[in-house]
């Protein structure tokens, strides 16, 4: 086990002809880092973990506090995973949202991961390999929820958040494996995929649905290719009428895809994250 660093400098503006006393930079943590051998993805993986202040006793000590756990593909230190830890924390402060254990997988190869299989010419295009969600999506359930479960004290209670192909994968995991995650939040998804496949087959998946509850958050920005097809996809889902799954869409016309992570993922967390009423 490691420890996520990243190293602190002190700037001191001063007099002219002073110096100040100052210690040699020295590394500052925020978080836990680990590898994992993933035999569904036949490579291994870096995992990215951080726990609210207050709540370091959710991964080691005496305590016996659990924390529900909020996975994100995108979860390297150089992807999303320092500014959604952010969000994460600002939010247990200020009580907008609930204590979380914050676990960000970082990519080897997002576009293979994160997107399913597809028949179209450009979605081929994108990289050298695509269609892997199958194998990622395996990797999360069967390799490192028990690692975490095991490592760390969680409750049960599983979320994803995602943006863009990410968007994509946690919209397929609501979509095809509803026991996976409690809480799905899919940000400017990428719906567009294999000419909107998981679009056009939504209200069949839906209907196939047993007993999974769920919530499903989406947001999309003023890309229109994106924001048609979200919409199309949080009225197929609220239409379906599925007892204990609601689905709350806000469209963000303000925002491109290349601003919209960050101000949706704060709204997301107050909405469907919060504290439970009158706690």
């Amino acid at each position: 086990m490691k420890r996520i660093v990243l190293t602190a400098l002190l700037v001191i503006t001063m007099a002219p002809g002073t110096q100040a006393a100052t210690t040699e930079p020295a590394p500052l943590a925020i978080g836990q880092t680990f590898t994992l051998d993933s035999t569904h993805l036949g490579e291994t993986r870096r995992i990215n973990v951080y726990a609210p202040p207050g709540f370091e006793a959710a991964v080691g000590g005496a305590d016996t506090t659990r924390l529900p756990v909020l996975y994100m593909p995108d979860g390297g230190l150089a992807e999303d995973f320092l500014h959604v830890a952010g969000l994460v924390q600002i939010g247990a402060i200020n009580g907008t949202m609930r204590p979380f254990l914050l676990v960000g997988i970082e990519n080897t190869q997002r576009r293979r991961d994160l997107t399913p299989p597809t028949t179209d010419e450009r979605d081929l295009a994108i990289a050298p390999k695509v269609g892997g969600s199958a194998a990622f999506r395996a990797f999360l359930r069967d390799e490192l929820m028990p690692v975490i479960n095991a490592r760390y004290r969680t409750t049960g209670e599983t979320a994803i958040v995602g943006e863009s192909l990410a968007g994509l994968f946690a919209v397929e995991c609501f979509l095809l494996e509803p026991d996976l995650f409690d809480t799905v939040v899919a940000i400017d998804p990428s719906l567009w995929w294999n000419r909107e496949d998981l679009v056009t087959r939504a209200a069949d998946l839906l209907a196939a649905r047993r007993g999974a509850d769920g919530t499903l958050w989406l947001a999309s920005s003023d890309q229109t290719d994106i924001s048609a097809a979200t919409a199309k996809l949080a009225a197929q889902v609220t239409g379906a009428g599925l007892p204990g799954v609601r689905c709350l869409y806000q469209p963000l016309p303000a925002e491109t895809h290349m601003t919209i992570y960050h101000p949706a993922a704060l709204q997301a967390f107050r909405a469907v994250l919060a504290p439970a009423a009158g706690n």
